[in-house]
């Protein structure tokens, strides 16, 4: 047994501190990043900014409005062969898989179709050793595909996946998403913040990329996650409840609302796997959010807090922010008197 004595830290126990900035306008900040693949040996242009694949936000729909932003839909696994249409443009959708080999021949199929650029191999583990062996499987077949993996916390496992596995991008959060019950039920995980500082370091020193998975609570966390050198920033709940979001409008007490729910809920399961097996438990819920009306309204908000973000403190691109960046650790954040 082990106890490691330092503090983890979450978006929410912190703050950016602001300093001098020569940017005098929101308008004069460029949120469009150029990254090049190490592994797959290409190059992407966009707002690094992805939303979860899950079935609820990871939805045609919603690539449909986001691309015209520059912005990633990762499209949800359970989407068949003959859902994709074509005439996607690949730089803003991801394909995602499992890990059985039901997943690996569907995946082949997807790739033939789409010539997708990114795939997102996508497991709730990523310490287990049967992932790094698919990893292996498909770089080994396709050498130029832009390899997503995760979900992971720690460096040694960022470090191996990059290194030995030919990985792109890693995902990094492990039960930090507002529909996810994995550290309730197995006490397992990391403060999201504290987790994409250190897989930040350990993959930008072996010349790889990071994804920071879920956390996102407001739009002033994306700043942290960026100030922490996260590279993309995936996102379920802020996408959830829109037009674009799958599922139907349901109205109680002249409120309306849809439905959101993690994919390892008894939702999600009894969708897609006949019910939870009896050797697991469920580790997501299910709410209902607030119906937004379109997503562009949120995406033009937490755009704007971005730039205001960089702004404050003297970055003119998303990848000045880490090298602008300053957080303070505080007991209180903002003031709620009014709520």
């Amino acid at each position: 047994m082990k106890i490691e004595q330092d503090i983890k830290l979450d978006f929410q126990d912190v703050l950016i501190r602001p300093k001098r900035s020569t940017l005098n306008s929101r308008s004069e900040v460029d949120l469009i990043r150029e990254i090049y693949f190490k592994n797959s040996k290409r190059t992407w242009k966009g707002i690094p900014i992805l939303t979860s694949n899950m079935d609820t936000v990871g939805t045609f729909e919603m690539y449909n409005t986001l691309s015209k932003q520059q912005i990633i839909t990762c499209f949800h696994k359970h989407y068949d062969l003959e859902d994709y249409p074509f005439g996607l443009d690949p730089n803003y959708y991801m394909l995602s898989t499992g890990i059985t080999e039901n997943d690996w021949l569907k995946i082949q199929l997807l790739i033939k179709k789409l010539n997708p650029y990114f795939v997102c191999i996508d497991v709730a583990n990523g310490y287990m050793s049967s992932l790094m062996d698919f990893v292996k499987k498909l770089r080994k077949k396709y050498p130029s595909i832009t390899i997503v993996c995760g979900n992971v916390v720690s460096r040694e496992m960022v470090e191996e996946l990059i290194i030995n596995g030919g990985v792109d991008i890693v995902k990094i959060g492990i039960g930090n998403g507002s529909v996810c019950t994995t550290r309730i039920q197995t006490g397992v995980g990391m403060p999201q913040l504290s987790a994409v500082l250190e897989c930040a370091d350990a993959a930008h020193g072996v010349g790889g990329y990071i994804i920071s998975d879920g956390g996102i609570i407001i739009p002033g966390d994306l700043g942290k996650a960026f100030g922490a050198g996260a590279d993309f920033i995936m996102m379920g709940s802020m996408f959830a409840g829109h037009d674009e979001s799958a599922g139907e409008i349901v109205e109680e007490n002249g409120q309306q609302f849809k439905l959101y729910y993690g994919m390892s809920s008894d939702t999600a399961m009894n969708k897609y796997a006949g019910g939870v097996a009896k050797y697991r438990s469920s580790e997501g819920k299910t709410v209902k959010v607030k119906y937004k009306g379109p997503v562009e309204d949120t995406i033009n908000n937490l755009l704007g807090g971005l730039r205001s973000t960089c702004t404050y403190i003297g970055a003119h691109r998303i990848k000045d922010i880490p090298k602008c960046t300053t957080f303070m650790r505080v007991n209180n954040q903002v003031n709620n008197l009014f709520k």
